[in-house]
């Protein structure tokens, strides 16, 4: 008999954030962004859990940032300092197992089903990594403990911040049929909603759909959901993940051209390409803009951020961006449109990491 496997998801609170309240004490206790300013059409990177309390959340446009805080304070990032910090909690995970995949530089998955301490527990090994962050880095982390990578994830998610919240294998099946579906890992907003309309509201309602119906209605996505609503998740924990881009695309039956029509079919391909990345668990730091003309000619553009995101709002709005700088309408359709991000996870460990939000475009 195969034996349950031990997983944890950490995942730092506000990680960017934090860092710049712990080393600034003027920072401490106000709402702080972490981003591009207003004037350079920036976006956050990360908000203060004070921030958050307006409704500031990652991704979104600084202007509307300062429109729900005006008081808030914008940060600079320093990415050589978060690194820096990320490559010190990476060591911690080491002391533990071997078996760590980063999903960014403030989160990773940890396998310690055997571990190098020889700690039975996962719960003991989660405290005392969490322990360790604290006391070492002076950050707070949230951990999540169960016996796949999906559950580890939701579980982390539970008590933020500085939590830890455990989903036992025997209570697994019964905590997705109670779980809402908007708080599923890999069912986003858009998703969520469509699930609602057809009255799926907790996983137990998921549980109801045959595999089948799901790839139906939702696509290959649709075996993802089908699995995790019966708590199976059989990904290892892979500290030598293969590297691609994730993409999705459209061609159109009629070809298009106006803006409008284009930015409502973008919202589609963005859409489908969250539910994608949410299915393989990953998120990048290269958005790029796929535009084919109705005479097949082909351009693309990309925007490099200087962390890794899946985040349906900000690759929609980059290509949006994308779209409205490149695409001439005068005299042109489009016939194709499609999105990609790559540079996956942290794909480039040696390289250095930009020092704003949002490059100028690269042709």
């Amino acid at each position: 008999m195969q034996a349950v496997r031990k997983i944890i998801h950490v995942d730092m609170d506000a990680f960017f954030a934090s860092v710049e309240q712990r080393d600034e004490p003027n920072y401490r206790g106000k709402p702080i962004v972490v981003g591009g300013s207003p004037e350079k059409r920036g976006a956050v990177a990360a908000a203060s859990y004070e921030a958050r309390k307006f409704g500031i959340r990652s991704a979104m446009p600084s202007r509307i940032a300062i429109q729900k805080c005006p008081e808030v304070i914008f940060v600079k990032p320093r990415f050589e300092v978060y690194r820096a910090v990320s490559e010190k909690i990476r060591e911690i995970f080491y002391r533990y197992t071997d078996l760590v995949e980063p999903l960014s530089l403030d989160e990773a998955y940890l396998d310690v089903t055997t571990n190098h301490r020889g700690i039975a527990s996962a719960t003991v090994i989660a405290r005392e990594i969490k322990d360790c962050i604290c006391k070492e880095t002076g950050l707070t982390a949230s951990a999540g403990v169960s016996m796949n990578k999906f559950l580890a994830k939701v579980a982390s998610g539970m008590n933020k911040p500085n939590g830890l919240f455990l989903i036992p294998p025997e209570e697994a099946a019964a905590f997705v049929e109670k779980l809402p579906i908007e708080k599923f890992h890999g069912i986003g907003k858009v998703t969520a909603s469509k699930m609602h309309k057809l009255g799926i509201l907790v996983g137990a309602d998921l549980k109801q759909w045959t595999e089948e119906a799901l790839v139906q209605r939702f696509g290959k996505v649709g075996q993802f959901y089908y699995r995790i609503a019966r708590a199976q998740d059989d990904r290892p924990v892979n500290p030598n993940r293969t590297r691609k881009s994730i993409g999705t695309e459209k061609t159109f039956d009629n070809d298009l051209d106006d803006f409008l029509t284009l930015y409502a079919e973008l919202e589609k391909i963005a859409h489908k390409l969250k539910e994608r990345l949410d299915a393989k668990n990953t998120h990048g730091r290269t958005i790029t803009l796929k535009i084919r003309y109705v005479d097949y000619h082909l351009i693309t553009r990309r925007r490099t951020l200087a962390f890794p995101t899946s985040d349906e709002m900000l690759i929609l709005s980059l290509a949006q961006e994308l779209l409205l700088s490149t695409v001439d309408l005068r005299g042109k359709k489009v016939r194709l449109l499609g999105i990609s991000v790559s540079n996956l996870g942290d794909e480039d460990e040696n390289t250095q990491l930009y020092q704003q939000l949002a490059l100028d475009l690269e042709i």
